[in-house]
C-alpha cells in the first residue's frame, strides 16, 4: 500500500556508520534505500522521524543532521527502552524504517538577522545539532552564535569531532560545563543555569534555543528569565513519548496540542497556554 494511502508505512533504509558517542548513546547514519525517495527527501530543522525496528517497534528521534547536508539522515539514540536497547544491537548495513519528516521545526526565518544562543544538556544536544550546523552552514543569515553544552561528566559529551571544529571557528563561540570537577578537565565547571548566570548573555536581539532533561530545561528557564529573556525568544523541544507521529492516536497530547503535530519545537510564550502537563 503506497504511503500517501498509509501514512503508517515506513521508507526502508540501511545504516552506513554508527558512532559511538557516550557510554549510553550511539549516532546512525542512514540513507533510503529508494534513491529517488532519498533524493527528493526534504525537511526543516527540528523535525523528527520514527525510527522502526523490525520485530521490535519504532521510537521518535529528531533528525539531528541539517537540511544543508544531505549525503545522510543523523539520529542519536540513548539507550533506555526496548526500541532503544534493540537499536544499539544494530550495525552498519542493517535495515531499519524511516517515517519522516514529522512534527514542526524551528522558527528559522525568525531568527534571520539575529544572536542565536544554544543551551544543551546532555542527549539534548541532538535537535540543537541540526539547527546549529544549518545556521553555520548559512553563516550570513545570523549575528553572533554561542553555545552554552553541559553534561555530566566529560564522557558524557556527544558529538565531541563537531564541538572541536566548532570550537576552532572563529565565528561562534563554545562553552563546555560538566557538573562535578573530573581529572584533566580544563573546561567549566557547574550546573548550566549557574554558567549562564555567571556569564550573563544579553538577550537583546537573541534567540535562545533550549534543550535537555526537564529539570535542566526548568532552571535554565529561570536563569534566562532573571536574564530579562522574554519567552517569545526561547525555543525549546518536548521530550514526550510519541506513539502514531501524526495526531491520530492522541498519546502526546498537552492540552489541546499534539507534540508529534504541533511540535515538538514550542516557544514558551505558547508553552505558557497550555496546561501543566509537561
Amino acid at each position: 500500500m503506497d504511503k500517501k494511502i498509509n501514512p503508517y508505512l515506513p521508507d526502508l533504509a540501511t545504516i552506513r556508520e554508527v558512532i559511538e558517542e557516550t557510554p549510553n548513546i550511539k549516532t546512525f547514519r542512514v540513507t533510503l534505500d529508494d534513491p529517488g525517495v532519498m533524493q527528493n527527501f526534504t525537511f526543516q530543522p527540528g523535525q523528527v522521524a520514527q525510527l522502526s525496528v523490525f520485530g521490535t517497534g519504532e521510537a521518535t528521534f529528531v533528525i539531528n543532521s541539517p537540511p544543508t547536508r544531505m549525503d545522510y539522515l543523523q539520529f542519536s539514540v540513548m539507550k533506555a527502552g526496548e526500541v532503544t536497547t534493540r537499536l544499539h544491537t544494530l550495525s552498519a548495513g542493517d535495515r531499519v524504517g524511516v517515517r519522516a519528516p514529522l512534527g514542526n521545526a524551528f522558527p528559522v526565518e525568525a531568527m534571520r538577522g539575529k544572536n542565536l544562543l544554544f543551551i544543551g544538556g546532555g542527549i539534548g544536544m541532538a535537535p540543537l545539532r541540526t539547527l546549529l550546523l544549518y545556521a553555520l552552514d548559512n553563516r550570513d543569515d545570523f549575528d553572533r552564535i554561542k553555545l552554552y553544552y553541559g553534561a555530566r561528566s566529560p564522557v558524557d559529551f556527544c558529538y565531541k569531532q563537531d564541538i572541536e571544529e566548532w570550537k576552532s571557528r572563529p565565528d561562534m563561540d563554545v562553552v563546555q560545563a560538566i557538573d562535578n570537577p573530573a581529572e584533566g578537565w580544563e573546561g567549566r565547571v557547574g550546573l548550566l543555569p549557574n554558567v549562564l548566570l555567571e556569564d550573563a548573555p544579553e538577550a537583546a536581539d537573541t534567540v535562545a534555543i533550549l534543550c535537555g532533561p526537564p529539570i535542566m530545561i526548568k532552571f535554565t528557564l529561570q536563569a534566562l528569565e532573571k536574564l530579562n529573556f522574554p519567552h517569545e525568544d526561547i525555543v525549546t523541544t518536548l521530550e514526550k513519548r510519541m506513539k502514531c507521529g501524526i495526531g491520530i492516536c492522541g498519546r502526546c497530547n498537552v492540552g489541546v496540542k499534539y507534540v508529534c503535530r504541533d511540535g515538538p519545537v514550542f516557544t514558551m510564550a505558547e508553552l505558557d497556554e497550555l496546561p501543566n502537563e509537561l
